[in-house]
């Protein structure tokens, strides 16, 4: 084993432990936890919460952090949804720009927009800049940094628990330590093999290896850390003492939104299931999945998250120990008093998949006069929409955006409409088009959306259906670029797409959009550079 030299996977954030208490949120609080504390209850929970909230999720998890590009859930995920066609963004910061910007587009009136950077493509683009030297400038770099921090934080949480002291059913509270540090160290593994081409499995703290493996060995990594993680609930989950700990565990704001509670025994067994069936959904294209793969997705949403369940969710507070009430999420970050939004701009795809009379649409976002970018810098960003905060108050409907503290909710792993629409997906492939729109129905009653329950019986448009209700029901939480690439929406492109004109004077409404972007990317170069691949090692860039 190699010494690790890269941020991503040698510095273990101690400081700041979030402590459960209210009145023990201060992140500047001197009396931090550490390996060396955690042999007390005391210290293994402060460590086990404090250094996996702030390494997987906060900027302080990230060496070269960017204000602009944002820190996970309000960068991060960012560039999934722009490379999802969700959002767009003009700032050239960490070339987010280029993450949104197709290939070429073909307005209805024949005029082509292509790509105005230099390299003109995003994959030789992304290529160029995945080197050593671009540091925080390389966007590869940025989530592998969290998702190996996150590993790491848990790996020494894991370290630790053997050597610390319980009071009371000490077997319970151990396994409760032992399945909130698998529970993220399968995030972080899912996170890894859904985004790139290969991986390392570490599993000591701050050292790594030179064994890459490939992304599909990755993602059987992180099921086998969630099936570490249900051994332990279900072994100790269903008493006081796991219960107790699982609690002094997840912050006390977070658990203020009944998203964010505490997860009861099964309720947890359901979220890891859901995570379970999205590793299998995402990373297998939809013209490949076969009928086994169907029936496991199946299995596993059957038994998913349901509609009351906790689900891990975090929240904003005044003070941003965790998470900036400003700017929490992807949906915050593009809020406006005018169609520039903020960093990100709502795309005019995103807003075509809403069917007319969705009180969602008319809840969260408001049209504008046109705002055009710098024509040299995208050619489908221009937009008339931007995201209402706290949405326009229709009753019953959801909001995308909520800048109040402890009010806007972050889905750090999975929710009852990703869990009810991959079932919805799984029974129309299973030739179930009844269960499909039952799902679909689910929710949009959820969510608020007022439309009439769906009655169709045609496989193809409940397909349509389908495909317009996951990019409405879930934007903004990290899904629409996987869902672009298992569709071959990435190769095959789009048509009948909304696109205004580079100079804003025409609107388009039946473009082709070729996107062209990199479905999986490279291992970054910031890794390579330091901890070259050892003989052996699985591929370590994409041949696409």
């Amino acid at each position: 084993m190699k010494n690790t030299k890269i941020t991503a996977l040698s510095i273990l954030l101690l400081a700041g432990s979030v402590m459960s208490c209210k009145d023990q949120l201060d992140i500047q609080n001197p009396n931090q936890p550490t390996p060396a504390t955690a042999a007390s209850e005391a210290g293994i929970i402060a460590l086990a919460q404090g250094s996996i909230y702030k390494n997987g999720f906060t900027s302080a998890g990230n060496k070269y952090y960017d204000g602009v590009v944002g820190a996970n859930y309000n960068g991060v995920v960012g560039f999934h949804e722009l490379m999802g066609d969700v959002v767009g963004a003009e700032a050239a910061n960490t070339y987010i720009n280029n993450l949104s910007c197709p290939d070429v587009v073909t307005l209805d009136n024949g005029a082509s927009q292509p790509n105005p950077n230099n390299p003109p493509l995003q994959k030789t683009l992304l290529r160029a800049i995945n080197t050593n030297s671009q540091q925080g400038g390389n966007p590869g770099f940025h989530e592998w940094a969290y998702a190996y921090q996150l590993n790491n934080a848990c790996n020494t949480v894991l370290e630790a628990v053997d050597k610390t002291t319980f009071s009371g059913d000490a077997a319970a509270k151990k396994n409760a330590v032992k399945a909130w540090a698998y529970f993220w160290k399968g995030i972080a593994y899912a996170r890894i093999g859904s985004m790139y081409y290969a991986g390392l499995i570490v599993d000591k703290a701050s050292v790594t290896n030179g064994k890459y493996v490939s992304k599909d060995a990755i993602i059987t990594e992180s099921n086998s850390n969630f099936d570490k993680a249900a051994a332990a609930i279900t072994a100790s989950g269903a008493t006081s003492g796991f219960g107790e700990v699982i609690g002094a565990l997840i912050p006390d704001f977070f658990q203020d939104n009944s998203f964010g509670a505490a997860p009861t025994k099964d309720q947890w067994l359901r979220l890891i299931n859901t995570m379970k069936a999205r590793n299998i959904l995402v990373n297998t294209t939809t013209a490949t999945m076969s009928s086994s793969q169907w029936d496991a997705v199946l299995t596993l949403v059957n038994n998913g998250v349901k509609e009351s369940d906790p689900v891990m969710a975090g929240t904003t507070n005044a003070n941003g120990d965790i998470f900036s009430a400003s700017n929490y999420n992807v949906a915050a970050r593009a809020v406006g008093s005018n169609a520039s939004g903020g960093t990100f701009k709502i795309s005019e795809r995103l807003i075509q998949e809403f069917y007319p009379g969705d009180k969602r649409l008319a809840n969260n976002f408001k049209q504008y006069n046109t705002w055009i970018g710098n024509a040299d810098r995208g050619n489908v960003f221009n937009t008339r929409w931007a995201i209402i905060d706290k949405g326009a108050g229709l009753p019953g409907v959801m909001a995308y955006s909520n800048r109040t503290a402890g009010a806007g909710i972050l889905y750090l792993a999975s929710s009852y409409e990703e869990n009810e629409l991959m079932k919805a997906e799984a029974k129309l492939w299973k030739g179930d088009v009844a269960g499909a729109v039952a799902s679909i129905n689910n929710v949009r009653a959820y969510q608020g959306a007022g439309l009439d329950p769906l009655a169709s019986t045609d496989a193809a448009e409940v397909k349509e259906q389908l495909r317009r209700e996951r990019r409405v029901a879930l934007a903004f939480r990290g899904l629409s670029f996987y869902d672009a690439r298992r569709w071959g929406v990435l190769d095959n492109g789009r048509t009948d797409a909304v696109v205004i004109s580079k100079d804003g004077s025409y609107i388009s409404k039946k473009s082709t959009i070729k996107y062209g972007y990199l479905d999986y990317w490279d291992v970054p170069d910031n890794e390579l550079a330091n901890n070259p691949a050892e003989s052996g090692s699985a591929a370590t860039k994409n041949p696409k």
